[in-house]
């Protein structure tokens, strides 16, 4: 499907690896000019390179986004953006009693205030063009809150709630505002829980791997690239009529009809 972006100019956020990496890649694959984000300079230039094979221009940005510094750093990379994908690795795994109120407040900063600033800097020449797609790459855990990712399910639920109005606030300038949600996907994060988890278990990655598989009705974690041309529907023109949506990929997990 010709996705009727070609040309359209994107700001993906962390995207040097990962989820990020893969919407990105699914952009470029559809012509997007692409500006990417990490803070390692060396995984950010390899993921350039990967991107650039395309034949679409490609910016990478070593920046923080969390940083003022940063964002603006984005922003002069592509002052005016069509697609705004934002992404931001969550705060890991903890008991909430651990939380003290500094960890909150990063927390809360890192999954719900950077999007709302970027959106901020994006939406309104978005609307002026008459054109615009904002993508929030989330979490299942919005849904179904996991014990131990509480602060990351509450402010990424609190995005999901304060951009529920602002979506229908601009629909009608064709700027869409919509939510991923992904499961368990092969990624470094996932890695690491993996690891994490068969510690506190005492045993293999791999046994700690096939339990977690188990519990997914699909029997597998999800591949990035899938999530990649998830996010690229929702930045196409085709996807004008969706917004203020939470698209979930989690191979079934959620038992919920709706």
């Amino acid at each position: 499907m010709d996705l009727g972006i070609a040309g359209r100019k994107a700001i993906v956020c962390a995207s040097s690896r990962g989820l990020g990496f893969a919407c990105a890649k699914a952009l470029a694959e559809a012509g997007c000019e692409v500006v990417i984000n990490g803070r390692n300079e060396a995984q950010l230039a390899a993921a350039a390179a990967e991107l650039k094979k395309t034949g679409v221009k490609v910016i990478p940005i070593a920046a923080d986004v969390a940083a003022p510094g940063g964002q603006k750093a984005l922003f002069a990379a592509c002052p005016e953006p069509d697609i705004l994908v934002n992404n931001n690795a969550g705060p890991p795994f903890r008991d909430f009693r651990e939380l003290d109120r500094q960890k909150m407040l990063d927390g809360v900063t890192g999954n719900m205030i950077v999007a709302i600033e970027l959106i901020q800097k994006a939406i309104d020449p978005m609307v002026a063009k008459k054109f615009g797609r904002i993508v929030n790459i989330t979490s299942g855990s919005v849904k179904m809150p996991l014990v131990g990712l509480d602060l990351s399910s509450g402010a990424r639920a609190g995005l999901t709630a304060f951009l529920a109005g602002v979506a229908r606030s601009v629909a009608a300038s064709n700027v869409t505002i919509n939510f991923v949600l992904p499961g368990t996907f092969e990624t470094d994060r996932l890695r690491s829980n993996m690891e994490m988890t068969a510690k506190k278990k005492n045993i293999s990655v791999e046994a700690a791997s096939a339990e977690r598989m188990a519990t997914v009705p699909a029997k597998r974690f999800g591949q990035p690239d899938e999530l990649g041309a998830a996010c690229a529907f929702l930045c196409s023109a085709q996807s004008g009529y969706i917004t203020g949506q939470n698209i979930l990929i989690d191979g079934g997990v959620f038992p919920g009809a709706f």
